[in-house]
């Protein structure tokens, strides 16, 4: 089996770094790999964690650069096929074989692995499952962009992604406000300072708007997000799938149903996501439209994928409950309610009808 390095780097993330580390000792057991290892000024305990586990700990001084870190970690490498995690990105599910797959059958494209992104939404643990581009040969690729740094052909060229059989939790977006508050300042420092040299770029607007949202600031989070929808953006991309529910969400909890209603107008463009469709029920909801919510409910359980944990069966389903209940349909309502399994505000209501 071809060898590949595990390229990570890392600042004061001792509160990771023993489950991030043993998920990586614990999965990839058999399989040659090296793990590498790139810290930027830790002052807590992750490197004495850290060297627990290799010694291929090397030093960057930081230079407000992600791409500057990550292309540095990649010329520590011994090994040309490179696979890149964070520290708060722990490994859950691995089939080897998939590494092998690429290497031999795709040498020139980019490997996918699966995000399982953890975050709070209305006090419950919610997931949002995104892909992201993580394995490929570092001799054909490097990172560029200061923040939220991008995989891209040292060439220029163009180039394919195909499925890595890897998928990671990550728990970055979960902590105290303090921490988000710390992490959203920094990223939108950088963020900014992109923004003054490419005032145009929609993506821009949407990693400022994602910074709002962490911090629960949902008046900036839909102005952010509406500026980055000004623009001539393609709703197939992800990021823009991500934009547009992030901004439906912010109105929505601002209480502003009038204009996220407006979202109708984009509805043939977007409604090809069980995320979307629900959110548009929630939407009608919120304005009184039970019949549309309803129906908007229904169809989003017809999806056979959703990105957002729940979008295609127990979020749709509970909501449909909600409306029976207070329309006094209770026994459909409880029908309803117990088909979303352990989702909480389920099981609050159950108990809160004795059932």
């Amino acid at each position: 089996m071809a060898p590949i390095s595990i390229c990570v780097i890392m600042k004061n993330e001792e509160k990771n770094m023993e489950n991030f580390l043993s998920s990586i000792k614990k999965h990839f057991e058999g399989y040659p790999y090296e793990l590498v290892l790139v810290d930027t000024g830790s002052t807590d305990a992750t490197l004495s964690i850290a060297g627990k586990y290799t010694d291929k700990i090397f030093y960057f001084k930081w230079i407000g650069d992600f791409s500057a870190a990550r292309n540095f970690s990649l010329s520590c490498a011994s090994n040309d096929w490179v696979l890149i995690l964070d520290c708060d990105e722990y490994v859950e599910e691995l089939d080897p074989r998939g590494f092998q797959a690429i290497i031999a059958y795709h040498p020139s494209s980019v490997g996918m692995l699966s995000r399982k992104n953890h975050y709070e939404m209305n006090g419950t643990d919610s997931v949002y499952t995104d892909d992201v581009e993580r394995f490929f040969d570092r001799r054909l690729f490097h990172y560029e962009a200061i923040i939220h740094e991008q995989v891209r052909a040292i060439d220029g060229s163009d180039f394919d992604r195909v499925a890595l059989p890897l998928t990671v939790d990550h728990c970055g977006y979960n902590g105290s406000i303090e921490d988000l508050r710390k992490k959203a300042e920094r990223n939108n420092e950088l963020l900014f300072k992109m923004l003054e040299e490419n005032p145009d770029d929609p993506y821009l607007y949407f990693q400022i708007g994602q910074s709002y949202n962490m911090l629960r600031d949902d008046e900036k989070a839909c102005y952010y997000y509406g500026k980055g929808l000004e623009y001539d953006v393609d709703p197939r991309a992800e990021y823009v799938q991500m934009m547009v529910i992030g901004y439906g969400y912010a109105l929505l909890h601002l209480e502003r149903y009038d204009e996220a209603l407006q979202f109708q107008n984009i509805y043939e463009e977007f409604a090809t996501s069980a995320d979307f469709v629900c959110l548009m029920g929630l939407i009608y909801l919120r304005k009184g439209m039970v019949v549309q919510a309803m129906a908007e409910f229904l169809k989003a359980t017809t999806f056979e994928t959703a990105n957002t944990e729940g979008a295609n069966s127990f979020i749709p389903t509970f909501n449909m409950g909600c409306i029976n209940e207070v329309l006094g349909e209770i026994d459909t309502a409880v029908t309803l309610y117990k088909k979303c399994g352990n989702f909480k505000p389920a099981v609050d209501r159950l108990k809160a009808l004795g059932k």
